[in-house]
C-alpha cells in the first residue's frame, strides 16, 4: 500500500469507527507489557516454577541431612520400675516385697565405617540437587516459551481486528458514495442495499476479531497469574521495523542441536541423575560390607525394696554411676537376598535413566527441527506475501477506478479489496512469525528470549 493511501485509510477509519476495545490501545492504560516483562513477571510469579523452586529446596534440605548422618548420635533416657509381689531379696531368698528402681542413661554412637554408604549418598544428593536446580531452569524456560506463543497470538490477533477496521473503513466511505448517487438518481437503491450488506459482515468480523483478541489477551493475563486482562496491553512492534526479507542465514539444525545439548537444562537434568545412578548402585553395594560404629556412655541407678533398709537417693545416684564405651561391629551373612535385588533395581534404573536421557535427546532434537522448518517457511511466506501486496494493491487500485467510473460491479470491487487488505495482513503476520521462529532459534542456542 502506498503511504498516502494508507494515511487516506487511517483518516476514515478515525472518522468513521468508534471500537469499544479501548483497552487495546496504549492510551487506555498507564503500562504497556514488553514480551521480556512478560516473561520475568511469569517466572516471578508463576506457581509451577514456585512448587519446582520448593522441591529444589528439599533436595537441598536432604543434602545436609545425609551430610550431618556423619556427627554422633546422642540420646539420654529416664526409666522408673515398680515391681511387686515374690522376688529375690538382698540375702539371696526370696519374699513377697515391693521393689522400685530408677535408671539414668545418657549415650552416643558414632559411625566409623557404613561400607562407603554415607559418602556415596552425599555424593548423589549433590547430583540430585543440581538436577532439581535443572528443572528449574527448564520450567522457567517453558513459562517463557508460553508467554512468546501467546505474546505472537495477540500480535496476530490484533492484526486481523485492523484488517478488519480497515475494511469497515472502505466500506463506509463506499456507504456514503453510494447513497450521495442515489439521491443524484446515479445509483440503484438495490446497489445501496447490498453495499451496507457489505458494511454490516465486515462489522460482525470486526466483532469476532476483538472476541478473539480478548481471549488472547486472557491466555496470556492468566499465564502471567494476573488476576484480570482488563487494561491489560502489549508493546506492539511496528511492522516496517520487523526486518527485512533478505538472506535467512539460518544455522542447519545440527548445529543448532549441537549448540543446544551443552546450555538446554532438560539434557543436563537428565545427565546428572544418569551420573547419580552409579552413586545409587554404591550404595545398593554397601550392604555386603559390614558396618563399624563407636558407641559410649554414662548412666546410674537408684533401688528400694520395701521392708529392707537402703541409701539415700543422692547416695546412690553417686555410688552407682557408671561409664562405658566400646565398638559394635555387623557382619552381614544373609539378609533374603535383599542387597542383591537392590543392586539390581539400581542398575535397571541406570538403564532407565539412560533411556530418559536418550529421549529427552531426541525430543530436543525434534523440537529444533521443528522450529528451523516453521522459520524457513516463515521466511518463505513473508517474501511471497511481499509479492502477494504489491500485486493486490496494483490489481485494487484498477478496480478502484473502474468501479468508481461505473466498470465493475461492487461485487468485484469488494472481492479486490478483500484480497488486498488479506495479502497486507499476511504480510505483518509472515514477519511477526519470521520473527518469533528467530528468536526460537536464538533461544535454544542460549540467548534470551525477545524480539
Amino acid at each position: 500500500m502506498s503511504k498516502r493511501y494508507n494515511h487516506k485509510l487511517r483518516v476514515i477509519s478515525l472518522s468513521f469507527i468508534i471500537y469499544p476495545l479501548s483497552f487495546l490501545h496504549a492510551g487506555a492504560q498507564d503500562k504497556q507489557w514488553s514480551l521480556r516483562e512478560c516473561c520475568d513477571y511469569a517466572v516471578e510469579h508463576n506457581i509451577g516454577i514456585k512448587q519446582k523452586a520448593n522441591t529444589r529446596r528439599q533436595r537441598d534440605i536432604q543434602l545436609n541431612t545425609d551430610k550431618n548422618s556423619r556427627l554422633p548420635d546422642v540420646n539420654a533416657s529416664l526409666g522408673q520400675n515398680f515391681s511387686f509381689g515374690r522376688g529375690l531379696t538382698a540375702d539371696n531368698t526370696y519374699s513377697n516385697t515391693n521393689t522400685s528402681s530408677t535408671s539414668l542413661q545418657l549415650g552416643a554412637s558414632v559411625p566409623i565405617f557404613t561400607g562407603f554408604k554415607i559418602p556415596n549418598q552425599i555424593k548423589l544428593d549433590k547430583l540430585n540437587l543440581e538436577a532439581a536446580t535443572a528443572d528449574l531452569e527448564k520450567a522457567k524456560d517453558d513459562i517463557r516459551m508460553q508467554v512468546a506463543q501467546a505474546y505472537v497470538q495477540i500480535l496476530y490477533d490484533l492484526e486481523i481486528a485492523d484488517v478488519a477496521r480497515r475494511q469497515i473503513a472502505i466500506d463506509s466511505m463506499q456507504v456514503v458514495r453510494l447513497q450521495a448517487f442515489v439521491n443524484n438518481g446515479k445509483a440503484s437503491e438495490a446497489q445501496l442495499s447490498q453495499q451496507k450488506a457489505t458494511l454490516a459482515n465486515s462489522h460482525l468480523t470486526a466483532t469476532q476479531a476483538d472476541n478473539n483478541t480478548r481471549l488472547a489477551i486472557l491466555t496470556l493475563t492468566q499465564l502471567l497469574e494476573l488476576p484480570s486482562p482488563e487494561g491489560f496491553s502489549i508493546v506492539r512492534p511496528n511492522p516496517d521495523t520487523l526486518g527485512s526479507v533478505g538472506n535467512i542465514g539460518l544455522p542447519t539444525p545440527d548445529q543448532i542441536y549441537a549448540d543446544a545439548l551443552g546450555i538446554k537444562p532438560e539434557i543436563a537434568s537428565q545427565q546428572l541423575r544418569l551420573k547419580g545412578t552409579e552413586y545409587s548402585i554404591k550404595i545398593a553395594r554397601a550392604g555386603y560390607y559390614p558396618t563399624l560404629s563407636a558407641n559410649g556412655g554414662m548412666g546410674t541407678n537408684y533401688y528400694t525394696t520395701s521392708g529392707f533398709d537402703s541409701d539415700g537417693f543422692g547416695s546412690q545416684i553417686k555410688n552407682n554411676f557408671s561409664q562405658y564405651i566400646g565398638l559394635s561391629l555387623s557382619i552381614p551373612i544373609f539378609n533374603r537376598f535383599q542387597t542383591r535385588n537392590n543392586i539390581r533395581n539400581a542398575k535397571i534404573e541406570r538403564q532407565n535413566q539412560q533411556l530418559q536421557l536418550d529421549n529427552a535427546k531426541k525430543t530436543l532434537y525434534q523440537d529444533i527441527q521443528k522450529v528451523y522448518y516453521n522459520a524457513v517457511n516463515a521466511h518463505a511466506k513473508e517474501q511471497k506475501s511481499l509479492e502477494a501486496v504489491k500485486s493486490s494493491e496494483d490489481a485494487f487500485t484498477l478496480m478502484q477506478a473502474k468501479y468508481e467510473n461505473g466498470k465493475a460491479t461492487i461485487t468485484e470491487f469488494n472481492e479486490s479489496k478483500n484480497n488486498y487488505l488479506k495479502a497486507e495482513s499476511d504480510l505483518v503476520q509472515a514477519r511477526y512469525e519470521n520473527i518469533y521462529q528467530k528468536a526460537l532459534i536464538d533461544f535454544y542456542r542460549g540467548k534470551d528470549l525477545s524480539f
